[in-house]
C-alpha cells in the first residue's frame, strides 16, 4: 500500500548509494546475496532469542535488497539478478515468521503457520498476474523499476518490512502482531485477485 509513496522518497538515495557501489567494483548479485545472508543471520538471531540483533540484520537486509536494484540499474539489470533478488526475498519472509515459531512454539506456532498461509496467498496472487503480465507485454513502475510486473496490494514490502521490525523490538506481541498481519495479507490477496481477474478477463 505504502510502496509506491516511498519510493520517490528512497529512490534517489538508493541510486546514488548503488552507483557508488558499482564504481567501486561491486555487482547486484552480490549485494543480493550478501543481503540474503544477513536475513539468514536475523532469522537465527530471533530464533535463539537475539531480537536486537534480528532487528539490526533485518534493518541491513532491507537496505541491502534496495541497494542490488540501484546497482542494477547503474550497470546492467539481467534476469538472473532479477530472479534471484525475488527468489531470496520470498525465502526471507519465510523465514523470520518460522524464526518467532522456533523460539517460542507454544506461543508462536500457530499464529507463524497463519501468517506464512497469508504470504502463500498473497505471494501467489502477485507471482500469478506477474507472469500474466509478462505474457501480455503489460508493464508498470509504479513501486519502481522492477524486473517483472508488480501488482500493488494491500500487504506489500513497506508493510511487511515495518511489521518484522516491530516484532523483532516486541517479540511477546508476536501472536497478536502475526494474527492480525495474516488478516490483512488475506485480504490483500482477495484484492490482488479481484484486479487479476478483471485486468486478465479481456
Amino acid at each position: 500500500m505504502f510502496d509506491a509513496r516511498i519510493r520517490p522518497l528512497i529512490d534517489p538515495l538508493l541510486n546514488r548509494l548503488g552507483l557508488a557501489l558499482a564504481n567501486a567494483g561491486v555487482g547486484p548479485i552480490f549485494v543480493t546475496l550478501v543481503g540474503f545472508a544477513m536475513g539468514m543471520g536475523a532469522a537465527v538471531a530471533i530464533a535463539t532469542g537475539y531480537f536486537l540483533l534480528g532487528f539490526v540484520l533485518i534493518a541491513f537486509n532491507r537496505l541491502a535488497d534496495g541497494l542490488d536494484g540501484a546497482v542494477a540499474r547503474a550497470t546492467r539489470k539481467t534476469d538472473l539478478g532479477g530472479y534471484l533478488d525475488i527468489t531470496l526475498d520470498f525465502v526471507f519472509y519465510g523465514v523470520v515468521p518460522l524464526a518467532f515459531a522456533l523460539q517460542d512454539p507454544a506461543a508462536n506456532a500457530l499464529p507463524a503457520a497463519a501468517l506464512l498461509c497469508s504470504f502463500y496467498a498473497n505471494g501467489s496472487a502477485f507471482l500469478a498476474f506477474a507472469i500474466m503480465a509478462e505474457r501480455r507485454g503489460l508493464s508498470t513502475d509504479r513501486q519502481g523499476q522492477k524486473s517483472l510486473y508488480y501488482l500493488g496490494g494491500l500487504a506489500e514490502g513497506t508493510e511487511t518490512i515495518a511489521l518484522f521490525l516491530l516484532m523483532a523490538l516486541l517479540p511477546d506481541w508476536f501472536p497478536v502482531l502475526a494474527w492480525a498481519f495474516a488478516a490483512v495479507c488475506f485480504v490483500s490477496a482477495g484484492a490482488r485477485v479481484m484486479i487479476g481477474v478483471k485486468s486478465l478477463d479481456r
